[in-house]
């Protein structure tokens, strides 16, 4: 069984009146366990339906979206919010940190929407932490924590559940160059440490040295771009 994320001749279509408007056009995809992989792209070009699509929060108009061999993209939407729970953990731009939880909080918090946590997930979510840098920072609120701290709780987050695929929006878009360095290279450190899937929407061609693989979106369609320059 083929293990990671994977689309195959995967369109959306939008009706405007009598208009058909195409956002993504047969795109054809794949990344599997230890991949960073990048998709880069104008405005409007169909990153965030590809990315939406990825993350079963949209259903394709054509086409399959496998996740571990197992095609997700007409599955009932209860189906598909577990997946979204259990299978894919999402870092989005702004950090989305809850404001009155601290940081071991915003960790466990996912565990209980799953069920009850248990103290195996205490201790998991302590070595993640620690493992990111953040073992000093337990019991801060996002208020007291930089971009960068903030980003680094959300990357744990996404982990906490042990995800098949890791779905990165524009992670680093608020953060300064240096701190967007860290965050991308600490993205692709968790993705070969963990042995997960990830693709990174991004604008940011300076961090694109730190993804094993770079795709272009155009006008809904995706190719592959030019080589990646080694970091």
């Amino acid at each position: 069984m083929t293990q990671g994320l994977e689309m195959r001749a995967v369109s959306k279509y939008y009706d405007a009146g009598s208009e058909r408007i195409t956002a993504l056009d047969r795109v054809s995809f794949k990344v599997e366990p230890g991949e960073f992989v990048a998709v880069v792209g104008p405005s409007g070009s169909g990153k965030t339906t590809f990315l939406s699509i990825a993350g079963a929060l949209l259903r394709p108009s054509e086409g399959e979206v496998l996740l571990n061999g197992k095609d997700i993209s007409k599955l009932p939407d209860k189906e598909l919010a577990d997946i979204r729970l259990r299978e894919i953990g999402f870092i989005l731009q702004a950090s989305n940190l809850v404001p009155y939880l601290n940081v071991m909080e915003q960790l466990l918090l996912v565990k209980r929407m799953a069920g009850k946590i248990t103290e195996a997930d205490k201790t998991f979510a302590a070595r993640l932490l620690e493992e990111l840098g953040l073992s000093g920072r337990v019991k801060n609120y996002p208020e007291e924590l930089s971009g960068g701290e903030r980003q680094r709780v959300a990357i744990a987050r996404a982990l906490m559940n042990d995800p098949s695929v890791i779905l990165a929006d524009e992670p680093t878009a608020s953060l300064d160059t240096r701190r967007a360095h860290e965050v991308a290279a600490l993205i692709a450190h968790v993705v070969k440490s963990h042995h997960k899937a990830a693709v990174m929407v991004t604008h940011d061609e300076r961090l694109l040295s730190y993804c094993d693989k770079v795709y272009r979106m155009e006008d809904g369609r995706l190719s592959p771009a030019e080589p990646v320059p080694v970091a």
